[in-house]
């Protein structure tokens, strides 16, 4: 199991939501790129990840941007997830035994992956990695003309790296 790199197409999957609705990939990147973020609840480094992908999410949905939370736990954890984290990007189902997951080679969460429109993996990080999502946004903001505001606080006190 290798994982998907940048340069490489994505693997093409459709999930469900906690909502209950089904979610497709090339359905998404029709409307335009999509950050892909595999992760599990239980994981400490996704627990401080998400509230600053909450926050790139906040900036750029009204441009378009897309980020989908890839759960590996079921629907009820990840609701919780998604309450505990402050997160309201659509959260979607990989159970076990994460056939998705396993197609992008997903070693450690969290994962992600910049999926541009034309169904390439434009970037990929794993764990929290500081430059990494400062890539991303830029990535996305420039993909929809768009000129978010700082993703990191002076408040926050964010480390240049934490494994997943």
């Amino acid at each position: 199991m290798s994982t998907v790199t940048a340069g490489q197409k994505a693997p093409l999957f459709e999930l469900q939501g906690v909502n209950g609705r089904q979610h497709s990939l090339p359905g998404a990147l029709a409307r335009g790129p999509l950050l892909a973020a595999f992760f599990k609840v239980a994981c400490p480094t996704c627990q401080y990840t998400f509230p600053f992908m909450e926050r790139l999410y906040q900036q750029l949905r009204a441009h378009g941007g897309q980020i989908w939370g890839i759960s590996q736990d079921n629907v009820p954890e990840s609701q919780r997830f998604a309450k505990e984290c402050g997160v309201t990007f659509p959260l979607l189902i990989d159970d076990y035994p994460h056939k998705i997951s396993r197609a992008y080679g997903v070693k450690y969460v969290p994962t992600l992956f910049l999926i541009a429109s034309d169904g390439r993996v434009e970037l990929t990080s794993d764990g929290f990695c500081k430059a990494d999502l400062l890539k991303i946004q830029q990535a996305l903001a420039n993909h929809l003309s768009a000129s978010p505001p700082a993703l990191f606080l002076p408040r926050d006190r964010v480390p240049e790296y934490k494994p997943g």
